[in-house]
């Protein structure tokens, strides 16, 4: 290795960038120079790959960063544990440090004997003084005050986070389980087309008459104010805020409010919108969001009634400038496109002049959006009140997506925060062997730090206001992420790593306030110790049953993971009746996405008589049998038997698929393809047969009631244990 080589690598690990990956193959695989570069310069480090004097120049100056600064950006905590924190003054200075706490008094820390040598910085000479941070500090945010005598106080960040979040602990007496949904695709008959808020509301209830203690929906993040939308919704808008094509508008006060011809023009558009519910066919979101929208702006010129104008004045206040932004963008969204020139003016951004002048202009647009987020709040508090009262534990449990599109909202509203010439993606593995790009922009760790996490704190209580649980899509990004230059293929990426105790520590603290569970998703390429740092901070992990394989057949359920959800499958797998019965293989075959086809349905298959074999000597199969996977009761009998052998998981929380519990084959989004080639994201709930199943319905489809029963007889540990649900075959 060359001198500037090592240089250059020593360079990247001082800024978190990892100059090396070990594969899902287990191999390391050096990352390019080219792409060290370009990530560093991304992170503000500009530097040429061969200039040795520069990159020793580079190192030092980064060596002194926090010698320029009397405070740390941000100081983490851990409520129990003591810690210190050190403050760099010109030295011989005198210092003391106070920390203000949130409900607003006051403490003076204790200096410590912790001589440091002093350092040049600049042609000053800057002393280090180290202070304890007591064990006894109450979880919250706080700020630290450093006083210097002639010179304005300094302030910084002081978050105390849960040493473990403890949400989670009463699931370990009393195992707990819920339904997994795509709200989108679950349709009642009053819906417009797609599933929304009062439909969740109802799944809840069905659900929690079953047993059942939470639903776990699909990320509801915000897309476009204005169609046409991104059906992915793990591609939002912004991570925040919440979709308003969820909205049931006959919900609404102001719908009873409307003229009489007002109102039947909304009844209209519901009406036609609700033909669709009877059709299995790929869903029209640009349809459905544009009659709502267009009622909605009805609505908002509806006067409100003293109680809805207090109770929006006070949600715009707790949502405060964040809320305002995000409006903003909205509506200068509407008016103008992406690649519009105007987006590139300077005076264009949150602050700036150009943007404040809209902010004026716009200013009835603005309040119409700033307007739709809380109403997505209040039918969010409606659908968790319902499922609480049902009876659930945990009620709604939300789904954060790994990043928002870096072409919207977040990406303008944070752009001082995400770094925009980076996309998160992953590197090759054996399902994507030339990787994957994501086309999010990540957070920038040190802008983080400097602005004590706001904008990630924020996104987290908006996320957790109106919910139970919150599973994190990828967990693993808030201990580091693939960064990709723009412009650039997934294998020339790098990984960056962030500071995990503050990501997750505030994860935890933000949770542990609202009072939710949190589900980290921690499969894919990890660091060993990864899983069990969650673990210790009261996290749960996921397990999914077709990943949980050893050399010698599956993993026994009594060997999972207690602290964990254990589900079948998940939303990036195909229902396990298709899964089953191939019909994913099938598919792929049909859109050229395999080179080998038999070889596919060959392994498959054998991954598919392992299971059985697996049920059958555990004894929720009979020995011996073979199922007809063509017929779909030989199929929901096999359904049955995985969810029931499962449930044996010693895991606190159980998931069950709605696909699976009315028999769906088709997936919901095959990666590889674009929507001309297959309707991501945009497939309805559907039974064996292809019919449309309704929420309605649910309780007159075989298999809901007969799955869910099962699994919630399994855990509570039922004496007929493998007597119970008889069938043709007389097992379950």
């Amino acid at each position: 290795m060359t001198e500037a080589r090592e240089l250059l690598q020593r360079l990247a690990y001082a800024y978190g960038v990892q100059p090396s990956y070990r594969g899902h193959d287990g191999h390391e695989y050096p990352v390019s120079d080219e792409t060290l570069v370009a990530v560093l310069a991304a992170l503000g480090c500009h530097v040429e790959p061969d200039g040795t004097a520069g990159l020793q120049t580079a190192l030092e100056r980064r060596r002194l960063e926090p010698w320029r600064r009397v405070l740390p950006e941000t100081t983490v905590a851990r409520g129990g544990s003591e810690t210190s924190v050190q403050v760099r003054v010109p030295h011989g200075s005198a210092v003391t440090l106070d920390v203000v706490l949130e409900d607003g008094s006051q403490r003076t820390l204790e200096q410590l004997e912790d001589f440091t040598e002093p350092q040049q910085v600049n042609g000053d000479l800057i002393g280090q003084a180290t202070f304890r941070v007591p064990k006894d500090l109450p979880l919250g945010w706080h700020r630290l005050v450093a006083r210097l005598d002639d010179t304005p106080d300094v302030e910084a960040t002081l978050v105390v986070t849960p040493e473990r979040l403890d949400t989670a602990d009463s699931f370990r007496t009393r195992r707990g389980w819920g339904l997994s949904v795509q709200l989108y695709s679950t349709r009642s008959s009053a819906s417009w087309g797609v599933g929304d808020f009062r439909d969740l509301a109802e799944l809840a209830v069905q659900t929690a008459a079953h047993g059942g203690d939470y639903v776990l929906s699909n990320p509801l993040h915000a897309t476009t104010p204005e169609p046409p939308v991104v059906s992915s919704p793990y591609s939002p808008s912004t991570r925040r805020y919440t979709n308003p094509m969820y909205l049931r508008i006959e919900d609404l006060p102001e719908y009873a409010m409307l003229s009489p011809r007002r109102r039947v023009l909304v009844d209209e558009m519901a009406a036609a919108r609700r033909r669709d519910n009877l059709s299995a066919d790929a869903l029209d979101r640009d349809a459905v969001y544009a009659a709502k929208l267009r009622a909605l702006r009805w609505l908002h010129r509806v006067a409100p009634s003293p109680e809805r104008a207090a109770a929006y004045q006070a949600y715009r206040e707790e949502e405060g400038p964040g809320l305002d932004d995000f409006a903003l963008w909205c509506a200068l969204r509407a008016a103008y496109a992406a690649d519009d020139p105007l987006w590139q003016d300077p005076g264009l951004v949150p602050g700036g002049a150009l943007a404040e002048r809209f902010r004026s202009d716009l200013a009835e647009e603005i309040d119409f959006y700033r307007w739709l987020q809380w109403l997505c709040d209040d039918q969010r508090a409606s659908a968790q009140s319902a499922a609480l009262d049902a009876g659930m534990r945990l009620g709604l449990m939300q789904d954060l997506a790994v990043g928002a599109d870096r072409n919207n909202a977040d990406a303008w509203v944070l752009q001082d925060q995400l770094v925009a010439s980076m996309s998160v993606g992953a590197p090759p593995d054996m399902y994507n062997q030339r990787g994957q790009d994501w086309s999010q922009s990540p957070w920038h760790p040190q802008r983080l730090a400097e602005t004590g996490y706001r904008a990630y704190r924020d996104m987290l209580r908006s996320v957790l206001r109106q919910a139970g649980g919150v599973r994190v899509d990828h967990i693993l990004g808030l201990f580091r992420l693939w960064w990709v230059p723009v412009g650039k293929p997934p294998t020339e990426g790098a990984y960056v790593t962030y500071d995990h105790e503050a990501m997750i520590g505030i994860l935890a603290l933000e949770a542990q306030r609202a009072g939710a569970v949190v589900v980290g998703e921690d499969l894919g390429t990890f660091e060993p110790w990864v899983q069990d740092y969650l673990a210790q901070r009261g996290l749960l992990g996921t397990s999914i049953l077709w990943f949980e394989q050893l050399d010698d057949g599956p993993r026994p359920p009594q060997d999972y993971r207690v602290q964990c959800l254990s589900s079948v499958n998940t939303h990036d797998l195909p229902p396990t009746a298709g899964y089953l019965a191939g019909t994913h293989v099938d598919l792929r075959e049909r859109l050229g996405l395999l080179t080998d086809p038999q070889r596919e349905r060959e392994r498959a298959a054998e991954e598919r008589d392992v299971f059985l074999r697996a049920l059958q000597n555990s004894g929720f199969y009979p020995a011996g049998a073979q199922p007809d996977l063509t017929d779909p009761a030989d199929v929901a009998d096999v359904v049955v038997a995985l969810h029931r052998y499962l449930a044996q998981a010693p895991s606190m929380l159980h998931g069950v698929a709605l696909v699976d519990a009315v028999g769906e084959q088709r997936i919901q989004n095959q990666p590889g393809t674009q929507q001309d080639e297959y309707p991501n994201w945009e497939i309805p709930l559907a039974d064996a047969q292809g019919r449309p199943v309704l929420i309605d319905d649910l309780d007159a489809v075989p298999g809901f009631a007969r799955l869910l029963d099962a699994v919630d007889r399994e855990l509570r540990g039922a004496a007929e244990s493998h007597a119970e649900d008889h069938h043709r075959h007389g097992h379950s």
